[in-house]
């Protein structure tokens, strides 16, 4: 415990260490741990009201196994993964001797626990069997022939032909309820016995349930499952009972901890009856009607219809869940844990007498005793063999009452609890729930519960979303944990892998924020969270020592796992090979100096850095220019410019408003980016840079246009923009624009949000600007493609219409496209005229080249002539 405890503080603090260096805004006093004495002691208070309201019981069920930890597993803790397989057909002889049934079967190890063959109702071949019975091979066990609409029909006897199942099945299924979910439902329905021929390792066994093996089938016990499915196809085969195999594409549930192949596995177990309507139908009653597919659950009461899911189509996986919802297996067999706080031993005395009627299977029967008066919950259940188990669940703080029940031969069982559980408590354990006032946290229950908005990925939505629901409604009288869910994207390598410190293709955010600093981590990480769900970031890697960024090649490292090999000798050392950060963790063998001699990192992340310095700059000239800004400027005194950019600023301000309160983040960075590269730099300080200095009006609205545009910024770049807020807030001080409301602050993290009045929206600006923009845009395409020196001025002719455009600027035209002069649009061009459309009418530019350069332009014209025309043969020749 102690070697756990010490390895999870050195990645607790790297987790909080990444947090604080990306600039995340946490309460970081408040860190909690799941075992911290909080937590625990909510745990304990949740466990004891569920299991003395009957919410929790003990039963022998079907659970998910790890065959490798030796561990139950929940539904949601499963993953499915595609494998190829094999489907087995093996021959039944029917009891009476008149033939057999053949059974299709991708598992033919479990047929040593079957306990009947199942035949669909419908199937012609029914007719002729019902009533029958097989003798099972190997195992001589007798079974019946049941009927069941579960069973697949094959395509030649009336199956699907859509259904790829039909294409391969043989109409008999065999069934082994002890081993598979589907028949241990159709053993429900039709009363059949249940044998668990594994043991906990996946191995056979005939201590688990096994009573009834032959001679002949005792020679598998103790084989591995996958031996004994070799040995059970050539013992049909040998005996010609096989009678034929075909390659099968099956998907199969996995370990998320261990990988091993997941083993329906037949045991003891507790489960939460998250079936039951004051939990399953709590949560979907919890979701905004309008996001509900189909009619929404009737309920008016606290938190009803108060969840909504961002993106909206992520509500359906939660209303599918629920409704489709199976007990909760929460214990675990694992020895670190919140150990499940119930005590039992054979009921005696008082216990035996209540629990003589208590039905089999789990339900338990509430007793009154000594036990039960000091507070604890006191019950009695009846095994699956009959007998009676006497249990006692006790409260927090109960150590003497542990020690009197021991004495008297009760003992706590040795399971611990999902680790989910007690996830499932975190908005009420976290602030002190169900007693803050015992941890000093008075207030902050009601204050933080709900919060706003759980920010998570979408494979959570089962693990955790559900059961905080289910349990913060069920503790706190109704109320939701929170109010949104956003579902971020999940972020890939450039192959479309998942990240993983295994595969070496992770990216520390430490790495990006020493190669591209943690604005640049934060500003790209907002752009890329777009409703598509899997982002895929190419992975690079640096050298400290300054080579150049490379792509890691994989290796297969024993494992199995991909990892990054060390692929390019370090330019600082030759001796040394650059490896990827992660390499110790992947389990690749390395040099004995492998400190990380390189970090990984991804070009995608040069978008925000550039943004961060386009920021800078912009800020120097700025300041620059804006010497003695005036203290006050009225609407009026404006010039068309200087409006424009004020619209500008309201319009991107309402943008990011939008974006913000729906949760789509590439939209709110997209708006700050169109607003300072686009609007502010490329065209504002363009036109404003030759009068600025002259200009105390224009001065105040630079400063105050830049002062938003920080303020915007600053959730997603905080450090930058803190940076240079002291510098901004000394040269704006005492200055005011009307219908723009930027109060001053000493700090840029709690300056309030920039605000707009409706007269900041100028449309005539905006829309005269755009029409000036377009045709700035034309005439630089033109000088670029023409490779017109940028000092050179050009004449331009337009259509009257365009003309009284270009003079309502005052020369802003003639400085933004470099024109010498403007003249109205008559035939004939002059020579050499480049003409391009605008507004529906033809202009044109002259003045492109001078003489002395026009022998030049000549040759690149015939070179970009004889380019074409190579590349028309290229193209003719790949027709041909």
């Amino acid at each position: 415990v102690a070697q756990v405890q010490a390895w999870k503080d050195e990645y607790e603090a790297t987790i909080l260490g990444q947090l604080q260096e990306m600039g995340a805004s946490c309460d970081f006093g408040r860190t909690r741990f799941t075992m911290d004495p909080v937590c625990a002691t909510a745990v304990r208070t949740a466990f004891l009201r569920l299991f003395d309201e009957g919410l929790i019981e003990r039963g022998r069920r079907l659970v998910n196994w790890d065959p490798v930890t030796r561990t139950a597993l929940a539904d949601d803790e499963v993953e499915m993964k595609d494998v190829d397989g094999r489907m087995w057909y093996l021959r039944y002889p029917l009891e009476d001797g008149s033939g057999h049934v053949t059974v299709a079967t991708t598992r033919p190890e479990t047929m040593l626990g079957d306990t009947a063959v199942a035949v669909n109702p419908r199937d012609p071949m029914a007719a002729g069997v019902r009533g029958k019975r097989v003798r099972l091979p190997i195992v001589g066990r007798v079974i019946p022939i049941v009927e069941d609409d579960y069973v697949v029909m094959p395509v030649s006897r009336g199956g699907d032909p859509a259904d790829a199942k039909a294409q391969v099945a043989s109409g008999f299924l065999k069934v082994t309820p002890a081993h598979d979910p589907n028949d241990w439902e159709i053993g429900l329905r039709h009363g059949l016995p249940a044998v668990n021929v594994m043991g906990p390792d996946g191995s056979i066994s005939d201590r688990h349930g096994w009573t009834d093996a032959s001679a002949e089938a005792k020679a598998l016990v103790g084989l591995s499952r996958e031996d004994a499915r070799k040995a059970v196809v050539e013992w049909f085969r040998r005996n010609g009972l096989l009678e034929d195999e075909k390659p099968w594409k099956q998907t199969v549930g996995h370990s998320y901890r261990s990988g091993a192949r997941i083993e329906p596995w037949l045991s003891e177990q507790w489960f939460v009856k998250v079936t039951d309507d004051r939990l399953r139908g709590a949560a979907l009653r919890a979701m905004e009607p309008a996001q509900f597919d189909g009619k929404a659950p009737a309920g008016r009461g606290e938190g009803e219809g108060a969840l909504r899911f961002y993106p909206a189509r992520y509500a359906r996986t939660f209303q599918q869940w629920h409704e489709n919802l199976r007990d909760w297996c929460i214990s675990r067999q694992l020895w670190w844990g919140h150990r499940i706080p119930v005590w039992s031993r054979e009921a005696r005395g008082e216990a035996a007498k209540v629990g003589a009627s208590a039905p089999v299977g789990g339900a338990m029967v509430p007793v009154t005793s000594d036990w039960s008066k000091q507070g604890a919950s006191h019950r009695v259940r009846r095994r699956d063999d009959g007998s009676l188990e006497e249990l006692l669940c006790l409260p927090v703080g109960s150590d003497a009452l542990v020690a009197g029940i021991e004495q008297q031969g009760f003992v706590q069982d040795p399971d611990v609890l999902d680790t989910w559980f007690s996830s499932a408590l975190w908005p009420l354990s976290t602030l002190g729930w169900p007693d803050p006032a015992a941890f000093g946290m008075q207030g902050l229950l009601e204050r933080y519960n709900p919060s706003a908005v759980l920010s998570t990925a979408r494979e959570i939505i089962t693990l955790w979303v559900s059961r905080m629901t289910m349990f913060n409604r069920h503790f706190l009288g109704g109320k939701v944990p929170f109010r949104h869910v956003f579902i971020h994207p999940v972020i890939q390598d450039g192959f479309g892998q998942r990240m993983s410190k295994s595969l070496g293709n992770g990216l520390d955010p430490r790495d990006i924020i020493h190669s591209h600093g943690a604005d640049a981590l934060r500003y790209t990480l907002l752009d890329m969270t777009t409703d598509t769900q899997d982002l895929r970031v190419p992975v690079e890697m640096v050298d400290p020592h300054g080579g150049e960024p490379f792509t890691p090649e994989f290796t297969r490292a024993p494992s199995g796992h991909q990892v990054a090999a060390p692929v390019q000798r370090s330019p600082g050392d030759p001796s040394k090979s650059m490896v990827s950060s992660y390499g110790a963790a992947s389990g690749l063998a390395m040099p004995s100096e492998a400190q990380p001699l390189a970090r990984n990192t991804s070009s995608r992340f040069d978008l925000g850095r550039n943004l961060a310095t386009k920021l800078w700059n912009a800020t120097r000239f700025v300041l620059a220019n804006a010497p003695a800004p005036a203290a006050a400027v009225r609407r009026a005194d404006l010039d068309r410019l200087d409006r424009w950019i004020l619209s500008r600023v309201a319009h991107a301000t309402r943008r990011a408003d939008e974006a913000l309160a729906e949760y789509r983040f590439s939209d709110y960075a997209a708006a700050c980016y169109d607003l300072l590269w686009r609007d502010f730099c490329d065209w504002y300080l363009e036109a404003a840079k030759p009068s600025a200095k002259n200009d105390p009006r224009r001065q105040a609205v630079m400063l105050a246009a830049l002062d938003a545009i920080v303020r915007l910024l600053h959730p997603a770049m905080p450090f930058v923009t803190e940076a240079l807020w002291p510098a901004l807030q000394a040269r704006r001080a005492g200055g005011a624009i009307e219908g723009l409301s930027l109060p001053a602050s000493e700090m840029l993290a709690t300056a309030t949000w920039p605000a707009s009045d409706a007269g900041s929206h100028d449309a005539a600006a905006e829309s005269d600007f755009d029409r000036l923009q377009s045709l700035v845009n034309a005439i630089r395409n033109i000088r670029g493609e023409r490779q017109v020196p940028p000092k050179r001025r050009v004449r331009l002719h337009v259509s009257a219409t365009a003309q009284t455009l270009v003079a309502g600027w005052n020369g802003l035209a003639e400085a933004l496209a470099g024109l010498e002069s403007v003249h109205p649009a008559q035939s004939p061009r002059a020579s050499g005229a480049a003409a391009f459309p605008f507004e529906g009418a033809e202009c044109w530019i002259d003045g492109l080249v001078d003489q002395a350069d026009s022998g030049a332009e000549r040759a690149r014209l015939e070179k970009l002539i004889a380019d074409r025309r190579r590349a028309v043969q290229g193209y003719q020749g790949k027709l041909g």
